[in-house]
């Protein structure tokens, strides 16, 4: 597969430094930066930026940072993942990433969605009983605004539009738009329907459960009349030089995370068993560059995917063994993907 694109992807967890303390928001952020650069420079396709709004991860603003990103480095695509539309405006993240786009000469992706976590909606006033209608009416909004021509549009969620035009513009006359699904038969139909790619997010399970919602994209995109785009699917990992170091590494703060979380969700603890069934049958890449670089390759294959990001940050690593990840990533691991692939 000589056209897959491969990326990192992050949502700015906090590391610690070398003495095992938390840094800064600030540090963190920059630190984000750094990886981003070094990526760049191994080859990486893609650099995704998830927005959140919670203390552990330090990206609010993906685009900001992707702005910063954009003036060091040439060649990696500078994607958000995801940003959340539901509590945003669509005109401002249209301008936001025209403006990334500019600044990076093309190289600027959005992937929206209506976000797994909830913190955005109270934050910036919006009300979680209109989850729903707030995507599908700034999505429909958003996808005329690619067109980049005078918009009309009226809606529930925000003021109406009259012929409005929307700067700036893109040299290329389209932004990049992805929608990020975790997997409702519903929102895959919905991104279908406006013909634009699906990334999926592949968080726990065999990949190969998926297939069915890569299918229906497909066939709803085929009786819908639309464009039936390469699929992509985003899953957490981490690289290591041996695949002990890689789990012992990883797995105090994976399971810190996936805890904190949990215990909002009313999922029970994290076992090591479980965490060691992911790697071995599931949705976590984890290990060395030989087996995440296999096991990336065969889930890839297995779905016909045209592109695999990997959430290589997930708690609080320290900031060596993050960037070492990036480096056996970018050397090791993506040329063996795309050789399983090809």
């Amino acid at each position: 597969m000589a056209d897959l694109v491969i990326g990192l992807d992050t949502f700015g967890d906090v590391p610690v430094d070398s003495t095992g303390a938390p840094v800064s928001h600030a540090v963190a952020i920059r630190q984000v930066v750094e990886e981003a650069v070094l990526a760049d420079q191994l080859g990486v396709d893609v650099i995704a930026l998830g927005e959140h709004h919670r203390p552990e991860y330090s990206i609010s603003t993906p685009e900001t940072v992707l702005a910063g990103i954009a003036t060091r480095t040439s060649e990696i695509k500078l994607a958000s993942g995801v940003t959340v539309l539901s509590s945003d405006d669509p005109v401002r993240v249209f301008q936001r990433f025209a403006t990334v786009d500019a600044l990076s000469g093309g190289r600027a992706e959005v992937i929206l969605g209506r976000g797994s976590f909830t913190e955005s909606f109270p934050l910036f006033g919006y009300d979680l009983s209109d989850y729903d209608v707030l995507f599908e009416e700034k999505l429909d909004l958003f996808v005329k605004l690619l067109d980049e021509k005078p918009v009309t549009w009226s809606g529930t969620t925000r003021p109406a539009l009259s012929d409005a035009s929307v700067f700036p513009r893109t040299e290329s006359g389209r932004l990049n738009t992805w929608v990020g699904v975790g997997g409702s038969p519903q929102s895959v139909v919905r991104t279908a329907r406006y013909g634009l790619p699906l990334m999926l997010a592949i968080i726990g399970g065999p990949a190969d459960r998926f297939a069915p919602y890569i299918d229906l994209y497909k066939r709803a995109a085929e009786q819908l009349g639309t464009v039936a785009h390469p699929v992509g699917m985003h899953s957490p990992g981490f690289v290591a030089d041996t695949d002990e170091e890689a789990k012992e590494l990883f797995y105090p703060a994976y399971k810190a995370q996936r805890d904190r979380i949990g215990a909002l969700r009313g999922w029970p603890p994290l076992r090591r068993s479980e965490f060691d069934a992911e790697i071995e049958h599931g949705s976590l890449y984890v290990g060395s560059p030989d087996t995440v670089g296999r096991r990336i390759g065969a889930a890839v294959k297995t779905l016909g995917v045209g592109r695999f990001d990997m959430i290589y940050t997930a708690g609080a690593q320290s900031i060596g063994a993050r960037m070492r990840n990036v480096e056996l990533f970018g050397e090791k691991v993506m040329p063996m993907v795309r050789e399983i692939a090809s």
